[in-house]
């Protein structure tokens, strides 16, 4: 395991760059991921859907939600979904949100 500075912030990553303590995460670390990520502003709507991951992978063990548990607990349709994190939005959003891969991504 590795560490990395994120927005100011030291965090532990694996070696696919994914958060290993969602404790240590914070708002400011979800906009500059997202703008690795290509997205330039976590608007409402993608505040929306990280919050509902994290607020999930509390009652998962840690876990992070799977693309069909978000479009059906956070409200969105799957093309909404791929519009606001396109191309593989749940491993996306999981990765913004501070939490590990979702079981089922390549």
């Amino acid at each position: 395991m590795s560490t990395r500075n994120i927005s100011g912030i030291t965090v532990q990553v694996n070696d696919e760059g994914f958060m290993t303590n969602p404790d240590e995460w914070t708002k400011d670390i979800a906009v500059e991921l997202a703008k690795e990520e290509g997205i330039a502003e976590l608007t409402p709507a993608h505040w929306k859907v990280i919050d509902f991951c994290r607020q999930t992978s509390k009652t998962n063990g840690g876990a992070a939600p799977t693309l069909r548990a978000i479009t059906g607990g956070a409200g969105v349709t799957t093309k909404e979904l791929f519009g606001l994190f396109p191309k593989g939005p749940a491993k996306k959003v999981a990765r913004i949100s501070g939490l590990g891969k979702p079981e089922g991504c390549v």
